[in-house]
């Protein structure tokens, strides 16, 4: 890979090699810098389409620890990039489009340059999947969530929604009946994906609904989801459900795209790592929701960035 030389406006020229790159800017990418850049190790984080990950489009955060009211996702993401940036890490708003780990020092190609580091961290997280209804965007995070954990306090005593058929969405609505008067499970087919002991657990459970052979065509609703249309794809039958909020549950995708033929991935999809936080190749490392479709929390995804970034201190302490 090269990258484009341009010299004709004479600009002062952008340090292209560092010990460390961090492909991804969401909590564990954060994290990451912080631990490496404070070890004294040249660090470079390409933040990607959206610097500061999934919290980005988020609200209220309750459950990070340290902040005793609560913080907005944004807030969080810009506090903790600015914590990074003091320590001395060289923040980029570009986006990776190639990556070449068969060769050191390993090459990340964005749109705009080319840059070598002798170690990498990818942190480029997972993205949830969409059930594509009409209004699901506009009313992201106000109403709509992909993370019951998250967001599911902020129900209390209301009617919800949860979208999905498999353990992950038995999981959601089970837990959010914890905060919910009623929860209306949606599933597309007749019966349940999900293994028997997490059927049995949702069907014993009274305050959930379900709704079988059924799509949520929109939702609706003023600053908030007050209003959900679900439609019988056998019947063809429409009915409105008052509630408060939409949780979809369909599964995430890992933003791992850029990096097949590079590393493993396992049965999912996910990295695969090996020795803790490092993947296949040695000196590549992963942390975050990229490679944990297990917990997918903010505080899971930092606690990852931590250690890939004391693996990857240590990594380059032996490879010096």
């Amino acid at each position: 890979m090269q990258a484009e030389i341009r010299s004709e406006n004479k600009k002062p020229e952008v340090k292209k090699k560092f010990d460390v790159i961090i492909i991804g800017a969401g909590p564990a990418g954060y994290t990451a810098a912080i631990y490496t850049s404070r070890a004294k190790r040249d660090t470079l984080i390409i933040s990607g389409i959206l610097p500061g990950g999934q919290l980005m489009l988020t609200t209220e955060v309750e459950n990070f620890p340290g902040f005793a009211k609560g913080i907005m996702g944004p807030e969080l993401m810009t506090t903790m990039r600015q914590q990074a940036e003091r320590m001395g890490t060289t923040i980029i708003d570009d986006e990776v489009v190639n990556v070449d780990f068969k060769h050191k020092p390993f090459k990340i190609l964005t749109y705009s340059e080319e840059y070598e580091a002798d170690a990498v961290i990818i942190a480029t997280g997972a993205t949830p999947r969409k059930i594509g209804a009409k209004g699901e965007q506009e009313f992201s995070a106000r109403g709509v969530s992909y993370c019951a954990t998250c967001d599911g306090p902020f129900f209390k005593n209301q009617e919800i929604v949860v979208a999905g058929g498999g353990d992950s969405a038995m999981e959601e609505a089970i837990f959010l009946t914890k905060f919910a008067n009623k929860v209306h499970v949606i599933h597309r087919k007749d019966k349940l994906r999900a293994s028997k002991v997490m059927q049995d657990r949702a069907f014993e459970n009274k305050k959930i609904q379900f709704h079988w052979n059924t799509i949520i065509e929109e939702i609706k609703g003023n600053q908030k989801v007050s209003q959900i249309t679900v439609k019988d794809v056998t019947t063809s039958k429409v009915e409105t459900l008052e509630v408060g909020g939409l949780f979809v549950a369909i599964g995430h995708e890992p933003n791992t795209k850029l990096f097949q033929g590079q590393i493993d991935f396992d049965a999912q999809g996910y990295i695969a790592l090996k020795n803790h936080t490092q993947t296949n190749v040695e000196g590549v490392f992963a942390a975050g929701d990229v490679h944990d479709h297990r917990y997918r929390q903010a505080i899971t995804a930092a606690a990852f960035g931590c250690m890939a970034a004391i693996d990857v201190d240590k990594y380059l302490a032996e490879h010096k």
